[in-house]
């Protein structure tokens, strides 16, 4: 896989935005009530992970020359999606896991009901965070964005994935329907993360193209790289139950493609992306470093 190579210090960069993203996500739960209800939002939103989505949303407004603290509200939203969608997942009607981020599920803590309503509360709060807490920001570029992540969240993106997966469960599945199930369920917010980051700092649409290539790049390599995870580590060590995939008998890459294909698919995929975004020069390297961060991940 591509080693992260750049002139400036990666690291410290992701650092200091993930915690920027923690602050805003405890910040943005307030008393809910009844306080069942807060409680189950906050064990499942603020239970640490990589952050990947929301810090891809602020790099991506930084490329398009926007001041990043502006789209915050909408990388916060973007986390409360991807969080409802974990949950949902994780339910027995779905995926039927029993541990996320090495702990166990919400539907384990709360119940199936109160983790269905909690993923529920969680995606009504990410729009109110687009739309009522995101001063400074154009209000016609936040109907973009509100546009962008209502088809997002819906049947053309991660609803429609989800159940395209579910139907194929112990079926032979072709590597088309595979990277369809992928660029809707993992690839489509993946994508609203550049795309809105962009939308917020007013990017034109030869940037926001680009940033799609970019994202459709890395979503594929990320949920291959998952697949790859999924057969090659521990449970200890992702956080979630390895090998549900091989039990669930479900079409993966490695599956369809073997191991070292699967692999080069990913790093062609992520080298690609990053071509894309490369005309923009030292601007792109927080995103060009993303890629890389994900094709080298261990969990």
């Amino acid at each position: 896989m591509t080693k992260v190579i750049n002139s400036y210090d990666f690291e410290k960069y992701l650092k200091q935005t993930k915690k920027v993203i923690e602050e805003a996500l405890d910040f943005s739960l307030g008393p809910e009530n009844p306080e069942i209800l807060r409680e189950s939002m906050r064990y499942s939103l603020l239970a640490g992970g990589k952050r990947i989505r929301p810090i891809l949303c602020l790099a991506s407004c930084s490329l398009a020359g926007g001041e990043p603290s502006l789209a915050v509200p909408t990388a916060v939203a973007i986390e409360m999606i991807h969080t409802m969608s974990l949950i949902h997942d994780d339910l027995p009607a779905m995926d039927n896991d029993d541990l996320r981020r090495g702990r166990p599920t919400n539907h384990k803590v709360y119940g199936d009901a109160v983790a269905i309503l909690a993923g529920d509360a969680l995606l009504t709060r990410a729009f109110e965070m687009v739309s009522l807490r995101s001063p400074g920001v154009d209000p016609n570029r936040l109907l973009n964005v509100i546009g962008e992540l209502s088809l997002v969240a819906g049947a053309p993106g991660l609803v429609g994935g989800q159940v395209v997966d579910l139907e194929c469960e112990g079926k032979e599945v072709d590597l088309d329907t595979l990277e369809y199930i992928h660029l809707h369920k993992t690839g489509a917010l993946l994508k609203a993360c550049v795309r809105t980051g962009a939308m917020i700092a007013g990017a034109n649409e030869k940037l926001l193209q680009a940033l799609t290539t970019y994202a459709e790049g890395i979503g594929l390599a990320f949920q291959i790289i998952d697949d790859i995870l999924d057969l090659t580590s521990s449970s200890e060590k992702l956080g979630k139950t390895a090998g549900k995939d091989l039990l669930a008998d479900k079409t993966t890459y490695p599956k369809l493609l073997g191991m070292e294909e699967s692999k080069k698919r990913a790093f062609d995929l992520v080298e690609k992306a990053k071509k894309a975004i490369e005309p923009w020069g030292a601007d792109a390297n927080h995103l060009i470093s993303l890629a890389d961060f994900i094709t080298n991940r261990d969990r």
